[in-house]
């Protein structure tokens, strides 16, 4: 399978504390690589510094056979169109003054792109996508669920169709029924544009259900990293054991 992203040797430090220490693993195209581990335990760390959005201290980043620690702003730019992240909160990722039409679009403005098929054509189509219709365009977010105001906020990530998507936590904030809607919305997405996911979660069942392979972070270091069966059904390290062990049960509105 070719690399799409190779992360090695990150290291971050915040003074003396060392938050995310000596972590290495490779994403394939199309693959998804859950990554999981307490909270505070570097995941996000790890995720921002793949997309550059935090400079690591030490390591390096390969994205499509680029190292991205030594881009320039120009070439960084370019790059960021090919990689996106969809945050936690589907709330606070969405400025409240903006109506959706607007949201929707700053990823063509920010990058002063005319989609080709033009802009008002291509809204109602991403809206589409993650299964909403064009009357949302007008309204603000506040007007909006939990689970609609998180699939705005996929559509916005995929408006320059990147090819690799940064999931952090995407449904920890939303009640179980609606993210199991969300999961799976994540999963068909994949399927039909070839998209290569990082997963960050606390939750061994969602990881196991929507990735290929699974790595576990225990205070900033990489414990164990292998096939998600393989590391779900037979754990080498008892941190993992108890991560499985205290999650709950995959919800049923999950999967077919």
């Amino acid at each position: 399978m070719e690399v799409l992203v190779e992360a090695k040797g990150l290291v971050k430090e915040y003074g003396d504390q060392r938050v995310v220490d000596n972590v290495s693993f490779a994403i394939g195209r199309g693959e998804t690589l859950g990554l999981v581990g307490e909270s505070g335990s570097g995941k996000s760390t790890v995720a921002r510094m793949l997309l550059r959005l935090i400079e690591s201290t030490r390591g390096e980043v390969q994205f499509a056979g680029r190292d991205l620690l030594n881009e320039d702003a120009g070439q960084m730019r370019e790059l960021r169109r090919r990689m996106q992240i969809v945050f936690q909160d589907p709330f606070a990722a969405l400025n409240p003054r903006m109506r959706v039409r607007e949201i929707l679009a700053e990823p063509f403005a920010i990058h002063r792109e005319k989609p080709p098929e033009g802009l008002a054509r291509r809204l109602v189509e991403m809206l589409r996508t993650v299964g909403m219709d064009e009357s949302a365009l007008e309204r603000f977010p506040h007007e909006f669920s939990g689970g609609q105001r998180q699939r705005i906020n996929i559509a916005r990530a995929l408006a320059l169709k990147p090819e690799f998507l940064v999931l952090d936590e995407p449904v920890s904030a939303l009640d179980v029924s609606v993210g199991a809607q969300v999961i799976n919305l994540l999963r068909e997405l994949q399927q039909k544009h070839a998209l290569t996911y990082l997963f960050i979660s606390h939750s061994m069942p969602l990881v196991r259900y929507l990735c290929d392979r699974v790595a576990v972070m225990q205070r900033g270091k990489l414990v164990e990293l292998g096939d998600c069966e393989q590391v779900c059904d037979a754990p080498r390290e008892e941190y993992t054991r108890r991560l499985i062990a205290a999650t709950p049960e995959m919800p049923e509105a999950v999967g077919p």
